[in-house]
């Protein structure tokens, strides 16, 4: 078969090469490329003649997918698809699968890194100790210890982050469509989403971006938070009013805010909401991005693609 990474994976090329060796080894043709393209043309142009293919999470439209003729297998080397044009991929009968759990530790870290930049002002504090001798205040900040953490969506990611908010302290409550007793040993108490948005000092948002969860987070929603309560973003941008937030910060009807994505992906438009919003911690979807993340990813890359050729596919989507 011919295997192509459309897309390089953020690795060592001698991670790629170790992983690939049993591949090319057993008779596969494996072509990976070093330098990412956003361009349909030149992303068809590489796709073509593969049935087996590696891409990450850049944008693979509607005319990239319609052009593939051999393709058997589209391997997403990144949890959510929502970039990937499934209809046509599904109407061609091509499989997809994705690497879903290779960073659920990154993202939950980032959540509670958010919040702490927010409650400890860790901006504002670097920005006026480089003032040397001309610091003219310090910020006070706040203490997770104590504080109610609701977290919305009790997936793995989701679970994990409750888990970092109890070891520094926090009382759990949680939405979710089905409950789960992981989270429940874990201290958290369900609770309706109305209960959740009004009743928590931090609020950390872990759900799909899908017709049922986007614009969840409601101007509605936003309005039930307390004036002292922040609220974390680093699961989909459309899952959150996202003009409605950037008014209650400006009108500080709640604290503060750390989001890691948007409506779109970075770079933003100069105009967008959020930039000009006050007291929020804004990172360019960055949640997945670490050393640790990237070596999980691509090993189950690779790991989708060997299960596949055995005839015991993983991770689909598709179904």
């Amino acid at each position: 078969m011919k295997i192509v990474s459309v897309q390089p994976l953020n690795v060592a090329k001698e991670l790629i090469d170790e992983l690939a060796q049993p591949l090319i080894e057993a008779g596969h043709d494996f072509v990976y490329y070093e330098d990412k393209t956003t361009d349909p043309e030149e992303m068809a142009k590489r796709a073509k003649g593969a049935e087996i293919l590696i891409i990450d999470s850049t944008p693979f439209p509607e005319e990239v997918a319609s052009s593939l003729e051999d393709t058997q297998l589209v391997d997403v080397a990144f949890t959510g698809v929502d970039h990937v044009a499934m209809d046509v991929l599904k109407d061609k009968g091509i499989m997809v699968n994705n690497a879903s759990g290779y960073a659920n530790q990154a993202v939950a870290e980032l959540s509670l890194g958010l919040t702490l930049a927010l409650y400890r002002h860790l901006q504002a504090n670097d920005q006026e100790t480089r003032k040397g001798s001309q610091l003219s205040q310090v910020y006070q900040g706040r203490e997770i210890a104590g504080k109610t953490v609701g977290i919305i969506g009790t997936g793995s990611i989701g679970l994990a982050t409750a888990a970092l908010f109890k070891a520094f302290g926090a009382n759990l409550i949680a939405y979710s469509r089905s409950e789960k007793e992981e989270a429940k040993a874990l201290g958290i108490e369900y609770h309706s989403l109305e209960e959740v948005m009004a009743e928590s000092d931090i609020v950390s948002i872990h759900l799909p971006n899908n017709a049922q969860t986007k614009g969840m987070i409601s101007k509605e929603m936003i309005g039930k938070m307390k004036p002292s309560a922040v609220l974390i973003n680093v699961a989909r941008g459309p899952i959150v009013d996202n003009e409605a937030l950037a008014q209650a910060l400006n009108e500080e009807k709640i604290a503060g805010a750390g989001i890691d994505v948007f409506d779109s992906e970075p770079p933003l438009a100069d105009d967008y909401p959020l930039l000009h919003a006050k007291n929020i911690q804004l990172t360019p979807h960055v949640g997945y991005l670490t050393d640790e993340a990237m070596v999980k990813l691509a090993k189950t890359a690779f790991d989708n693609i060997y299960r596949y050729l055995k005839d015991d596919p993983q991770n689909i989507v598709t179904e």
